[in-house]
């Protein structure tokens, strides 16, 4: 079972439980398949890639509409879908940069101008 789908499972359960909410009212309120969102609680099938619907969960499972929580929900749904988040697709020269960072996180180390350019990346963000 994909680890990050069952993680943001855990993440949707746990603030549900948290509000008082049975998965059933959790579902009214935010208009989706019992079902579908108990799958997606066990890590059985992936959250919803539309952003808004991302958003309406979070408001309605308590998250504030601070701008920093609301992303780190909705990163973490795109995570577990498997998917980089579109700001950062968008940037062009931050996608240049993921295969050294994918590179990285596989124990490869890494060329000199890679971390060179990565460094300054990092410097003009």
């Amino acid at each position: 079972m994909n680890q990050n789908l069952q993680e943001f499972g855990e993440i949707l359960k746990e603030l549900r439980i948290k509000n008082n909410l049975s998965l059933r009212d959790v579902c009214k309120l935010v208009n989706y398949d019992p079902s579908n969102w108990s799958k997606i609680e066990r890590g059985r099938i992936s959250p919803p890639a539309d952003a808004n619907t991302l958003i309406k969960w979070a408001k309605a499972l308590g998250l504030s509409e601070d701008a920093k929580e609301l992303q780190n929900f909705t990163d973490k749904a795109q995570i577990a879908q498997g998917v980089i988040p579109e700001d950062i697709l968008s940037q062009g020269n931050a996608v240049g940069y993921l295969p050294v960072f994918f590179r990285t996180l596989r124990n490869e180390k890494p060329t000199k101008v890679e971390i060179d350019r990565l460094i300054e990346l990092i410097r003009n963000a």
